[in-house]
């Protein structure tokens, strides 16, 4: 500490160094409270920094953080031993240019040598990390006290001893040179010689010094702060001891700091500052207390990193984050210590050692550590911002504030020092953030994401206003009813190529009664459901309801799914028909691979024998519900026999097409192009074609004309709506005069009657009596008609029409429904009660 604070004031000035004292001090200040709120916010395990931020912000950030954060324990051990090395061969060195010794100074200096008294001194602090984390307690205990001795001494020393002349000898090329330092004790021009900042080269190094590089090294004697938490496994009571200890040891330091500093810059001039970072034990009233303290306090800064950094290995080991790579370190003594975690950190800080000079791997290190406390800080902020109840901290004297400020502090300090080294530490941080998103695995920590998205979503949809939404920004918000998942796997996803980027839910029907249930039977399946969006890619939510009849269960949900002005306005069904269900689960992609089974959580299909769990007339009960509750109408039909990937892999020329009746076939006197509902039908068969998968596929859109009406009059008429509406189609006129033939053949009521004037409008809400009849005959024929447009297209959009007011006449109108949509494949029914395309800018 003492000897730090030398070289920083000697470069630095007084001015300068109180600032960086103010600015290092400050990112810890605010960086301790972030760590004392986490801290007493729950138990602590093993880990420190690196067990907090992990429970935090996730396995992601907590995994590579904590490689961070062990990597700046072991440079900052491997930075103190070379800072001892260096204390002791310029104590006991033999002086550059002599070759024999004399007196006390007999130990050789040259790289390999420091090398080795590095390696010795190294092994002594992993003998005491191999005892225990009590021997180390112990053993830090007496340092401090030692410490503690020296620093009474140096403060006496500046009183009583007299001014004096340092003879310093400096190595150059070709020999040494002398230079004297002086202790000139309490002067006024010494401390005004010092105010100034004046930065040399290093004589350790060779390097020219700077405010960022003097900032680096005396940033690293103020790392310590972390020591009390990297413990937090050892400590008895972690959310007491930390914050107090951590408090108490900077509000000491940075007290001692300053006025050391002061104390240096009013009595020894720049040369000795510069030139003699052990200028301490000279001045001393009792030099070798001072030699003493200097070896312990580095002594118990390297074993305090060391056995921190093992302890970071062990916890990393322990939460499997890396799986095999650090199985070693998860082996233990029979007392709990870490054996194998600190003779893995012990070698890490032999390599280090090899870099020779402390200077070198300063700014490296404190880059680490500022990284480590930036994310210390953003995990508090993320507590504080999510609002979870469960973040009670005992210590309150903190807030997002005081986060916002240590996490900038942070960052800006990062790349004052060095932007290249604080640019590669962040590009290393998110490799190995990209990693273990997507190798590690799932951690039952809880994910601080979840709630940060919960807290925003909640916000943004109590601003999600309906009454101030717009056609122009409408969009599809669907609800598909699933019976059993395994038939209808091709369904959920192409509803999910049609929602365009709008709300996706699926509905599911339990027919069960509550009050006969011991409890709910729908919270088992809330997994399976999830599970199979997941396995499916899909971007749906899942809405599972209990109800009598599957009439009511699809009423609960129109109602009450969604939330705020995110609500389904479109209802899709599968066509009620007689086909026997096949399981398209077992044969999709996702769930044929070796590693993947078909999830059990689902029945198997109804057999075609058994009776279905709705009749027809509840079905078309179901469609008639929905326009009544206002929502848009899907009923798809065989679309489990569309295989997308084929359809859209197939040669481009020609590309997969996509035919559009907007035309109700089933009332050839309404042959109506721009009603609601099919604006709506162009809207739907437009939005498909908009998704990236089918966006290679082509439009085509069928006008039915009779002789006699103009066709390319309206053919012309259509054109420009499609220009206006900016839907790319190509118009095929389609001549019916022989299906409407048929119809007035059979129909009772001759045209231009009471079938006109029921014609439905737009926004009225009551059924039509529906008087106008049509034939099976006449059906069939319609369907024969679109069967025969060729090339057979990947889907077909047909309107739907609104089911007869009579309940009596569901049967005949599904039946209806079922010949026309016969044998076409992959079938879309639609019909639209809002309006949804817009010409307006």
């Amino acid at each position: 500490l003492p000897s730090s604070a030398g070289f920083v004031v000697g470069h630095a000035g007084l001015y300068q160094a109180l600032a960086m004292f103010a600015v290092a001090y400050f990112i810890i200040g605010m960086t301790v409270l972030s760590v004392c709120a986490i801290a007493t916010n729950g138990a602590l395990d093993a880990g420190g920094a690196y067990y907090m931020i992990s429970r935090a912000l996730g396995p992601e950030f907590g995994g590579s953080i904590g490689i961070m954060f062990f990597l700046a324990n072991v440079c900052g051990s491997a930075l103190y031993v070379l800072g001892l090395v260096e204390a002791v061969v310029d104590s006991f060195g033999i002086p550059p240019g002599q070759e024999t010794g004399s007196g006390v100074h007999v130990l050789p200096q040259s790289y390999w040598y420091e090398l080795l008294y590095g390696t010795l001194l190294l092994a002594l602090c992993l003998l005491v990390c191999l005892v225990g984390a009590s021997i180390y307690a112990k053993a830090t205990f007496l340092i401090f006290l030692i410490v503690a001795a020296v620093l009474g001494t140096i403060l006496v020393s500046f009183f009583a001893t007299r001014p004096l002349k340092v003879p310093i000898r400096l190595p150059k090329v070709n020999g040494t040179e002398t230079d004297d330092g002086v202790f000139t004790g309490f002067s006024l021009q010494t401390l005004r010689d010092n105010l100034g900042g004046q930065y040399e080269v290093d004589y350790t190094t060779g390097q020219m010094m700077s405010f960022s590089s003097v900032f680096a090294v005396m940033f690293n004697g103020c790392t310590g702060i972390m020591a009390g938490s990297n413990m937090s496994g050892d400590l008895k009571r972690p959310s007491y001891s930390i914050p107090r200890g951590t408090i108490s040891a900077v509000l000491f330091t940075y007290l001692v700091y300053n006025l050391l500093a002061f104390l240096m810059c009013a009595t020894c001039n720049r040369i000795l500052l510069q030139k003699d970072y052990g200028f301490l034990r000279d001045i001393s009233i009792f030099p070798p207390l001072v030699t003493v303290g200097i070896y312990a306090a580095t002594l118990s800064a390297a074993m305090s990193n060391l056995i921190g950094a093992s302890r970071i290995l062990y916890a990393l080991a322990r939460d499997d984050l890396f799986g095999r790579a650090l199985a070693l370190a998860k082996k233990t003594s029979a007392s709990g210590n870490p054996v194998m975690a600190v003779i893995l950190s012990w070698l890490m800080v032999q390599v280090v050692l090899f870099s020779g000079k402390l200077n070198t791997i300063a700014s490296v290190v404190t880059i680490f550590f500022l990284l480590v406390y930036a994310t210390v800080n953003l995990a508090c902020l993320a507590l504080e911002w999510a609002s979870a109840p469960n973040f009670r901290p005992t210590f309150r004297y903190f807030t997002w504030h005081t986060c916002l400020l240590g996490i900038a502090g942070c960052c800006v300090m990062m790349f004052l020092i060095s932007p290249v080294s604080a640019s590669a530490s962040l590009g290393f941080l998110l490799l190995l953030l990209l990693a273990l998103h997507y190798l590690s695995p799932s951690s039952t920590w809880g994910y601080i994401s979840q709630a940060l998205i919960f807290h925003q979503v909640r916000k943004y949809l109590l601003m999600l206003d309906v009454r101030k939404d717009h056609v122009k920004f409408w969009r599809p918000q669907m609800l598909l009813m699933v019976q059993n998942p395994r038939g209808s796997a091709r369904l959920i996803d192409f509803v999910n190529d049609l929602k365009k980027s709008g709300l996706y839910v699926l509905g599911h029907v339990e027919l069960q009664d509550l009050d006969m249930l011991p409890s709910d039977p729908l919270q088992p399946q809330q997994d399976s459901w999830l599970s199979l969006v997941d396995k499916l890619n899909v971007k749906a939510f899942v809405s599972l309801t209990l109800a009598p009849s599957v009439r009511h269960g699809v009423r609960q949900l129109l109602f009450t799914s969604g939330l705020g002005g995110m609500r389904p306005n479109t209802l899709v069904l599968g066509f009620y028909d007689d086909e026997a269900p096949q399981d398209g689960l077992a044969r999709h992609p996702a769930f044929t691979s070796a590693r993947e089974e078909v999830p059990l959580g689902f029945p198997p299909l109804r057999a075609p024998t058994t009776p279905k769990l709705l009749s027809a007339r509840e079905y078309v009960g179901i469609v008639a519900d929905a326009l009544k509750m206002l929502r848009n109408v899907l009923l798809a039909r065989q679309l489990e026999s569309l295989d997308k990937a084929w359809e859209l892999r197939r040669a481009a020329s020609p590309p997969p097409t996509i035919h559009v009746w907007p035309v109700n076939l089933l009332r050839p006197d309404s042959a109506r192009y721009a009603d609601t509902c099919s604006l709506f039908l162009l809207q739907m068969a437009c939005v498909l074609n908009m998704a990236r998968a089918w966006r290679r596929a082509r439009l085509r859109l069928f006008l039915c004309v009779e002789a006699g009406t103009m066709p390319h009059a309206q053919e012309e008429k259509l054109r420009q709506l499609l220009k206006d509406l900016r839907i790319q189609a190509q118009i095929q006129l389609v001549p019916w005069d022989a299906i409407t033939h048929l119809h007035w053949q059979t129909c009772q009521k001759p045209p231009g009657g009471p079938a006109e004037e029921e014609e439905e409008e737009e926004g009225v809400v009551n059924f039509p009596t529906n008087t106008t009849q049509v034939s099976d005959e006449y059906v069939c024929a319609a369907n024969k008609l679109v069967l025969e447009q060729s090339p057979a297209p990947a889907v077909r959009f047909l309107y739907l029409p609104r089911p007869p007011a009579d309940t009596s006449l569901y049967p005949l109108y599904l039946h209806q429904l079922e010949l026309l949509t016969r044998g076409l494949g992959p079938t879309v029914l639609v019909h639209g009660v809002s309006a949804v395309t817009s010409t307006q800018l």
